[in-house]
């Protein structure tokens, strides 16, 4: 007999598990809520790490303020927020130490999984992905499923953290998720179906690299199995590149040159494939009223219509928006400098009704030095009140021919220099369309 005895650490009352949510927002909240709820984590010890000293934590272990990132080593498990860079050195040295970094959409995929054993496959995750159009092909999935009766859920980023529906899951046929490159990063899993759409150069301010950026991109489709399915677009280089790295069944969908609606097309095609009709499918395109801030109409004044396309924060994505328009079109744009390549504004330009480009914010001298061959008129602005008002102006003109006009706010730019996010900055424009009389 020695003296050493075995200790079982399972049965040890003392030994707490420590877990840390980095970043509390939505989606920090509502994994904090599902580890208060879960039997897994019951007796976790739990902190909420947050540089936003505001918070109002009450009892919650916290640490807050510029130092929250510090001593990342001390917890087991850490829950990082899709803001946060899974590439930030502190999150690295702590995952090289041992810890495990998980995030929301980690966290349901593996709590979906097991859903998935316990009920033969269902329910099935639909992940969409893309550098712009994400919100409005993922909607209109879940609308041309909800109305052609299946039991279809509409999450991810966008409306309620897809954590909040874990429960209601079990009742689903179909888990339609719009997937962000941050939120895809760290994944180990991917949906049942995936679709990615066009993918160009974005989010230069928040990855290390462009690799690092499609790198996320594909694990949308990188862990799944062969009997899945991923769609891509065939004239997008990236988004076949990408789809290339699925072990899954590839769907090529090719729109036509002119198809201004591709997004649509895209929608119709993953709807039709799980079992919707074209007469359902034609009639949802058809009542669909697009989502807010994406070439949203706010309103028509004396034939002048004014648009909101706040959500284009990179250039490409307000080059699609410019051909959009057959009438003379006044662009707004500008706001945080960033690593952007205007080039390919300059190029939508060229060949557009675009009549006079307003520019304000970090980066509006960047901007016009980049369209300067292109663009007709150019004129900076120190705001977008002002912008507004000098765009209105001009746009009158062209009623005195009796023709119509297009005020387009795509700012092709990040908001942060002035603004908390695109949503902000859109509902700003039109609150102040709605002023004019």
């Amino acid at each position: 007999m020695n003296d050493y005895s075995i200790i079982d650490f399972s049965k040890n009352q003392n030994f707490k598990e420590k877990i840390a949510i980095l970043g509390f927002g939505r989606e920090g909240q509502s994994v904090f809520r599902f580890l208060k709820k879960s039997p897994a984590y019951r007796d976790a010890e739990i902190w909420v790490l947050d540089k936003d000293t505001t918070l109002k934590l009450g009892k919650i272990k916290s640490r807050l303020g510029l130092d929250y990132l510090k001593n990342l080593t001390d917890f087991d498990i850490i829950f990082r927020s899709p803001g946060i860079p899974y590439s930030l050195p502190e999150i690295q040295k702590a995952q090289k130490s041992g810890v495990e970094i998980s995030s929301l959409t980690k966290l349901f995929f593996e709590e979906v999984k097991k859903i998935q054993r316990r009920q033969g496959g269902k329910p099935k995750i639909i992940g969409v992905t893309g550098t712009k159009g994400k919100g409005t092909t993922a909607t209109l999935i879940y609308q041309i499923l909800k109305k052609s009766g299946f039991r279809t859920i509409l999450a991810g980023n966008i409306g309620k953290p897809m954590l909040d529906y874990v429960e209601k899951a079990t009742k689903a046929d179909f888990l339609v998720l719009e997937l962000s490159s941050f939120q895809l990063h760290d994944l180990t899993a991917s949906p049942d179906i995936a679709v990615i759409l066009d993918i160009f150069p974005d989010h230069l301010d928040a990855h290390a690299s462009l690799k690092e950026y499609y790198d996320a991109k594909a694990s949308i489709g990188r862990f799944q199995k062969k009997s899945d399915r991923i769609f891509y677009f065939s004239t997008n280089p990236l988004s076949k590149q990408l789809a290339a790295k699925s072990p899954a069944k590839k769907i090529a969908v090719t729109p036509k040159e002119d198809n201004l609606k591709k997004n649509y097309l895209m929608a119709a095609t993953v709807g039709r494939s799980l079992g919707a009709t074209d007469a359902i499918i034609e009639k949802t395109i058809k009542s669909f009223k697009g989502l807010e801030h994406r070439v949203e109409l706010v309103r028509e004044l004396h034939g002048i219509q004014f648009y909101n396309d706040s959500c284009a924060t990179n250039p490409t994505a307000t080059a699609a928006a410019i051909h959009s328009f057959q009438a003379p079109v006044i662009l707004i744009a500008g706001g945080k400098d960033t690593k952007f390549d205007y080039r390919p504004l300059a190029k939508a330009l060229k060949n557009s009704t675009v009549k006079l480009v307003l520019l304000f914010g970090e980066n509006k001298k960047k901007i016009a030095s980049a369209i300067k061959p292109q663009a007709r008129m150019t004129q900076f602005c120190p705001n977008v009140q002002s912008a507004l008002r000098v765009a209105y102006s001009f746009a009158k003109k062209f009623r005195i021919d009796s023709a119509d006009a297009v005020v387009l706010f795509s700012p092709a730019s990040k908001s942060f220099d002035m603004f908390k996010n695109y949503a902000e900055r859109g509902k700003a424009f039109k609150k102040l369309v709605r002023k004019i009389r």
